[in-house]
């Protein structure tokens, strides 16, 4: 028999719903059964001479671990590792060892340099040799991610802040970890944003194992299913030019998650104001450049905000088979929407979920709290989502999490799990310091 859909847990900077993504990508990870998504990383550890011998085993212990967790191989993910101080030293190239037990054996045999600190060399290396082709790493694509993650303890004696731009303009996501005595403000001039995301400290290198289960967690992500997702936009006077443009950068956020293919989640998109538009159907674009820039010529409808008939639209037409709904997929809805709907909205939202469709409510500024807990899918907390300014949602995407998992195995999932959010008062700090603009 197959196990009906658990959940498709969309995350806008809260923890408090996470809990049962975590024990479910524990319980992979504990059966070997994580698998992830092709990526590149290269680690890009610090082993001047603050670093003491014993430091650098830790590091090395760390990074063993996270090795551990991830599923290795040359069309899943590949590691490398370059070791630092005043000079760079490629220790491990992406394209030397295909197997964990190969990598980790290489990781426990890097010794340190035990000179100066020169971490925006290491970056321009990282950047111009170890995530070179000619080293193992892949072709720039929407599909395969380019990780680099920094371990350093000290105040670079070099610049980098113009090298950990020019890497992350290259595509490259940078996670910067920092110990003891590290100047934080390195940390955040080479880490990609959102810097909460990116950024990590930790008291001394005999804690830094600390980071492993997290660093695991973020690239472990379990087979992928089918998934048919629609987004409801309200394109309403209210929302303005602005902010609409805000809303189609936050879209494409969350399709940068999702895995967008002929086999995997197809994706289509509804704007709605007085009236409902398709902008295009379930499938249309099976490639996320492709579905992306349709997104960024979607035109601002404005006039009013008929919520109600544009469920009624979902429900009726994006997710029949003839506008390229796969029958016996995971259907889910994202509804969007800055403001109190002009219908009735109770029948077509309880319509929609009736018919099996997930649905998630999204609301800034003026949204209608009770409103978005009509259109959400049991249990509420984890389906409706609000802040209060729009300037927030591209932070906020960044932590979105899209899974749709099976009660009986934790691994049959489409899962892109992103770092271990912050506590539930990160969202509600966030709903205090930001004020909606322009209303």
């Amino acid at each position: 028999m197959t196990p009906s859909p658990l959940l498709f847990l969309l995350l806008l900077g809260l923890v408090g719903a996470q809990a049962p993504v975590d024990l479910r990508t524990a319980a992979a990870m504990a059966a070997g059964l994580c698998k992830t998504r092709p990526t590149d990383i290269v680690f890009i550890v610090d082993s001047s001479r603050s670093v003491r011998p014993s430091e650098f085993e830790q590091v090395k212990v760390f990074l063993a671990k996270v090795i551990e967790g991830l599923d290795v191989g040359p069309n899943a993910t590949r590691v490398g590792v370059v070791n630092y101080a005043s000079r760079v030293k490629n220790e491990v190239s992406l394209k030397t060892h295909r197997t964990k037990a190969g990598l980790v054996k290489a990781v426990t045999k890097i010794e340190p340099l035990s000179t100066g600190t020169m971490t925006g060399l290491a970056i321009q290396f990282a950047l111009n040799v170890a995530f070179s082709e000619g080293e193992g790493a892949r072709v720039k694509s929407p599909d395969i991610s380019k990780v680099a993650i920094i371990v350093t303890d000290g105040r670079p004696q070099d610049n980098i802040k113009d090298v950990a731009q020019r890497a992350r303009d290259a595509g490259i996501e940078i996670f910067a970890i920092g110990v003891g005595r590290v100047d934080m403000s390195t940390l955040r001039q080479m880490a990609s944003d959102p810097l909460d995301d990116h950024v990590d400290y930790v008291e001394s290198y005999s804690v830094i194992e600390k980071l492993t289960k997290k660093f695991q967690e973020a690239f472990c992500a379990c087979s992928n299913s089918a998934t048919d997702v629609v987004f409801l936009i309200d394109g309403s006077k209210s929302v303005r030019p602005e902010n609409f443009e805000l809303v189609k950068k936050w879209i494409n956020q969350i399709v940068d998650k999702l895995d967008v293919s002929d086999s995997k989640a197809h994706v289509g998109l509804v704007q709605y104001s007085s009236l409902v538009r398709q902008e295009f159907p379930l499938g249309r674009y099976n490639n996320k450049k492709d579905l992306k820039d349709a997104v960024k010529k979607m035109a601002y409808m404005e006039r009013g905000t008929m919520t109600g008939q544009a469920l009624r639209y979902m429900t009726e037409n994006s997710f029949n088979p003839s506008q390229g709904a796969r029958p016996g997929v995971a259907k889910v809805g994202i509804v969007f929407t800055d403001g109190r709907s002009q219908d009735y909205i109770g029948d077509a939202a309880k319509k929609a979920k009736e018919n099996g469709f997930k649905m998630y409510a999204v609301g800034v500024g003026n949204a209608v709290e009770d409103e978005l807990k009509e259109i959400a899918s049991e249990p509420t907390g984890e389906h409706y989502f609000y802040t209060a300014d729009f300037k927030a949602m591209t932070q906020i995407a960044k932590k979105l999490q899209i899974n749709i998992c099976q009660d009986e195995d934790p691994c049959e999932c489409d899962s892109l799990v992103k770092f271990q959010k912050k506590v539930e008062d990160a969202l509600q700090a966030l709903t205090k310091k930001y004020i909606l603009f322009n209303k």
